[in-house]
């Protein structure tokens, strides 16, 4: 048993570490285009990202929401579904969070539980809408949740720019501050490092169990890899689908809440559009083939390039741009085995006498 969980741990870990190697040598043939030294510019880039205690904490931090939505991603991936829209899902559930910790009354500790609770419906739902409009219209579901995203995030922004605004300050479109006593608990004091990195590691942990131990992670997974063979099974695709997309928007609109819950104490019209968490995290889950331990894994990783990539540009004359040529190697190596896989299956199904 402990061999297989091993194996499991390093297949789970080998793809997003070999796709960060082949895209740090990407960066190195950019490094020594441009004149940099190779060596240095790697140095400073480590440096940025856990250099110290204070910036291996800021990469945690910001390592945290593209947790939550690479979870979020790759759970609908599992189940063979196209989730796109973490970036509005996100939108959504902070701005809802932030809503729910301002105007419902209560205790401090009940209004945190109200705001994540919040924050995790409004998500959920926004998520399992594409899900109910492929089942009901048969629209695609890749093209609705990208669609949806602009609905999202203009709404949100909309509502904090207009009706939610803060009055007085600075002007910017965002909410009142809240209050302290709804904000997420720091693990390090002087630190940006909040409660929510911890619960982003335990979801990973425990989908991973999910996926693997229970029955309905057991169906999750045979519709993802196997549709027909699942349809035969009993697994009603239908209700799994919304189930699914549920439970993906909901950890995505998680990953906004505690943007707002433990870094920026506020909803701020792109907050989260602009550090393309969502993205991020989609790149992690494609990295990792949708393993909810080598998602995480893959998304401290490119939190690291995107951390140190700063560390790079103010120490040496190599541009911040740097770390957006590996992230881009890291896209096209994943692009390369998704299309490998896809031909390699359908050679198989013609063998087999399935395709013509």
């Amino acid at each position: 048993m402990k061999r297989l969980n091993m194996a499991a741990t390093v297949q789970a870990l080998l793809p997003p570490l070999t796709a960060v190697l082949l895209g740090l040598l990407a960066g190195a043939v950019a490094i020594a285009a441009v004149g940099g030294s190779i060596t240095e510019t790697y140095a400073e880039m480590w440096k940025g990202a856990f250099g110290n205690f204070y910036f291996t904490t800021g990469t945690f931090t910001r390592a945290t929401p593209i947790i939550l939505a690479g979870l979020g991603v790759a759970l609908a991936f599992r189940a063979g579904f196209f989730n796109l829209g973490a970036e509005g899902q996100m939108n959504l559930g902070a701005l809802a969070a932030a809503v729910a910790a301002l105007y419902i009354p209560g205790a401090p500790l009940l209004k945190l539980v109200y705001a994540i609770l919040a924050g995790m419906l409004a998500a959920g739902l926004w998520s399992a809408l594409a899900g109910w409009l492929d089942i009901r219209f048969r629209l695609n579901l890749l093209i609705t949740t990208l669609l949806l995203n602009y609905i999202a995030t203009l709404f949100a922004g909309y509502m904090v720019s207009f009706p939610l605004k803060a009055q007085g300050g600075s002007g910017a479109s965002q909410t009142e501050m809240l209050d302290k006593g709804v904000w997420l608990p720091k693990l390090f004091q002087g630190t940006t490092l909040h409660a929510g990195f911890i619960v982003a590691v335990l979801g990973a942990i425990l989908l991973a169990l999910f996926l693997r131990y229970t029955v309905k992670g057991y169906e999750i997974r045979m519709l993802g890899s196997n549709p027909l063979f699942a349809a035969y099974g009993g697994v009603r695709r239908g209700r799994l689908m919304v189930a699914s997309m549920l439970a993906s928007g909901a950890i995505a609109g998680l990953a906004g809440t505690f943007e707002v819950l433990g870094t920026q104490y506020r909803y701020m019209d792109n907050m989260l559009t602009a550090p393309q968490y969502a993205w991020s995290g989609i790149m992690a889950a494609l990295l990792a083939g949708s393993n909810p331990l080598g998602t995480a894994f893959a998304a401290v990783l490119i939190a690291a390039l995107q951390t140190g990539g700063m560390g790079v540009e103010r120490n040496t004359e190599v541009p911040l741009e740097i770390s957006s040529v590996i992230q881009a190697a890291l896209i096209l190596f994943v692009s390369a085995r998704i299309t490998f896989s896809f031909i390699k299956s359908r050679k198989a199904r013609a063998a087999d006498g399935r395709v013509s």
